[in-house]
């Protein structure tokens, strides 16, 4: 099943690269199962630069100079400070030598975990990907977890650095380096507005506004949902026209495509989902069943899920057999629950 999204077709389950070591042997599991998914009609496939050390991205590149990119809808990340393990150097040179000495990265503005947030950086971050992954463009550019800067620099600053990204990733899409941009989260979406790492859909997208109109090109929201963290659709967190929503229904309402990751917690669902529960889903294991959950929710366009084994693409394809909750089902799930 596809869903429709500007000029989209974006399948419902999507392939993450995240987990696994940055070795040939992992790299072989990530390029079958990509290619099995894409035989499949899944064409979601995210990464970042930093995972596996460049190595996920690189897989990918493998991937479109053999078939081309075609239908493959690819999204990657930065925000934090790479290193590139092929490249052999030792990671504390690479780092001075690419970022500091250039001028790229100031010390006192990134922090304690690596996490950087300016036009110069992103801009050295998406050439290296597209040179990781053979291509001229990606679909979706996502600023990688940017709430972490908040724990460390005040609002004021994050929101300059934010219109100092936006800027800039407009600028790429004129270029035709990209196509739409957004914001791949951990906690800012799934926390009170109390909270220092607290992000607001309605200031992030008035200042995409102000930098590019109407038409601008900031479009997909990236956050963790699964049975286990549920606070993305269940935390009203988000005001709208006086209306207390989730992050979620905030998303559907101000028409944000929405990622999920750790759609199936990692695994840690297995073995946990109660039989009245998934006899309410209507699925018959675990893991089918935190799928079910996610991709029955109002408002979630696709949900990614790591995979870098064939037999985990075939246990997660098994959800195409099993109807949609609807949402009179699905909010059912809630009854009792306190928000």
């Amino acid at each position: 099943m596809k869903k429709h999204f500007l000029d989209f077709e974006l399948s419902e389950l999507g392939v993450g690269t995240y987990l696994g070591e940055p070795d040939d042997k992992t790299s072989k599991e990530y390029i079958e199962v990509i290619k099995g998914a894409l035989a499949k009609g899944v064409n979601v496939v995210d990464t970042a630069i930093v995972y596996r050390y460049m190595k996920s991205e690189r897989d990918i590149g493998s991937i479109i100079k053999e078939l081309g990119k075609g239908s493959l809808v690819i999204s990657t990340k930065g925000g934090y400070v790479p290193y590139d393990i092929d490249s052999g150097a030792d990671p504390k040179d690479y780092f001075y030598e690419n970022f500091v000495n250039t001028g790229i990265i100031k010390l006192e503005e990134m922090t304690p975990q690596g996490h950087y947030l300016s036009a110069k950086f992103i801009n050295w971050c998406l050439e290296k990907s597209l040179e990781n992954m053979r291509t001229d463009h990606v679909d979706i550019y996502f600023l990688h977890n940017p709430e972490e800067q908040l724990s460390f620099f005040s609002r004021e600053s994050f929101n300059r650095k934010i219109r100092e990204c936006f800027e800039y990733l407009e600028s790429q899409v004129k270029v035709g380096r990209i196509r739409y941009y957004g914001l791949a989260t951990w906690s800012g979406f799934r926390v009170a507005p109390t909270s220092r790492q607290y992000l607001n859909l309605s200031e992030l997208l008035k200042i995409a506004v102000d930098v590019a109109g109407e038409d601008h090109h900031f479009r997909f929201i990236q956050l963790p949902y699964n049975l286990g963290m549920p606070e993305a659709f269940t935390l009203k967190n988000q005001e709208l026209n006086g209306k207390k929503l989730s992050s979620i229904e905030a998303c559907k309402e101000l028409g944000l495509y929405v990622y999920t990751s750790a759609s199936i917690y990692q695994g840690r669902v297995i073995g946990r989902v109660p039989q009245a529960l998934k006899e309410k889903l209507k699925v018959s294991s675990d893991v089918l069943a935190s799928l079910q959950f996610v991709l029955s929710t109002p408002g979630v366009g696709t949900a990614l899920v790591g995979m870098s084994k064939l037999r985990h693409l075939e246990e997660n394809l098994e959800i195409r057999n099993f109807e949609r909750l609807s949402p009179e089902e699905f909010f059912s799930l809630f009854k009792g629950f306190s928000q």
